[in-house]
């Protein structure tokens, strides 16, 4: 199973939650089928499992540089590469906050209609929680 999800850079917390889908679903075509669209300024940081995707009029996109064919990468586009790795790991945190649930990176043996949704709903809900009472505390 997987989510779309969508999150904040500063404050970390679950801006979207996408449907839940089937694990052989493409992240893109997915995307596409949800039709999100990011506001005007903002910034996005996705890896190239949405290479191709439109997220939206004037929304600033940062995806890394895919390898040519039989050569190899400059080390120009390989300091991009790193640039765009490194702040992309505060979202990889947000997915690693979100699956501190067990059920949600076990296999789900529950067959009840759209409850696969309603864990990982729970699940972000608990992710942002944590979040908003770990800001509060600094």
């Amino acid at each position: 199973m997987k989510n779309n999800v969508i999150a904040g850079l500063e404050d970390r917390e679950i801006k979207y939650l996408g449907e839940t889908r089937r694990g052989k679903d493409h992240d893109k075509r997915i995307a596409d089928e949800e039709g999100v669209k990011v506001p005007e300024g903002y910034e996005i940081y996705r890896d190239l499992g949405y290479l191709g995707h439109n997220s939206g009029d004037g929304a600033v996109v940062h995806q890394p540089k895919k390898k040519p064919r039989g050569k190899p990468l400059s080390d120009q586009d390989k300091a991009h590469n790193r640039a765009i790795s490194s702040i992309r790991v505060v979202i990889e945190h947000v997915n690693s906050g979100i699956k501190r649930c067990r059920c949600v990176k076990d296999i789900f043996r529950n067959y009840v209609e759209d409850f696969d949704d309603l864990v990982m709903e729970i699940a972000c809900g608990l992710h942002n929680l944590r979040t908003a009472i770990r800001i509060k505390n600094y």
